[in-house]
């Protein structure tokens, strides 16, 4: 497993990684994530079709403010419902592996090599082509928005 990313600090999921899924559906995650995860993982589908790999302690968070979203409001029932119901929890093995479920493999088109990216408060697993390509696409778009987003970043 090759790792090119940066040391985690605190909570914080850092750093691009190359895990394989192996033929029973189940990633070793990154040494770098483990302790974060140890006691507990969420899956679910993410943006872009990856899947979205948080402590289950930051997914109650998460949890706690889509319940505070209107249900009269159509699009928070929609995120809802496409987030929840293809969740996930488990608790790592002592090897580190989780299972991904056949309808979440299915959902972020995973092959057999992976792309683990820590994106913060949540890490995100990726087929590999599909991260390559994804990146590739974003990175003009990352340097011309930096200062609408985050300004005075830089």
């Amino acid at each position: 497993m090759e790792e090119t990313g940066n040391r985690k600090e605190g909570n914080v999921f850092l750093g691009t990684y190359e895990p394989k899924l192996d033929d029973k559906g189940r990633l070793i995650l990154p040494s770098r994530f483990r302790d974060q995860l140890s006691a507990g993982v969420v899956l679910t589908p993410g943006q872009e079709r990856c899947i979205y790999a948080f402590p289950t302690s930051e997914f109650e968070t998460i949890y706690d403010e889509l319940r505070q979203a209107p249900l009269t409001h159509k699009e928070a029932r929609k995120f809802s419902r496409v987030m929840l119901s293809g969740a996930t929890d488990q608790i790592p093995d002592k090897q580190g592996r989780i299972n991904i479920p056949a309808n979440l493999r299915q959902y972020a088109g995973l092959n057999k090599n992976l792309k683990v990216i820590g994106a913060g408060a949540r890490a995100e697993i990726w087929d590999a082509d599909t991260w390559d390509t994804y990146l590739s696409e974003s990175e003009d778009a990352f340097a011309e928005i930096a200062e609408e987003i985050v300004p005075g970043l830089l």
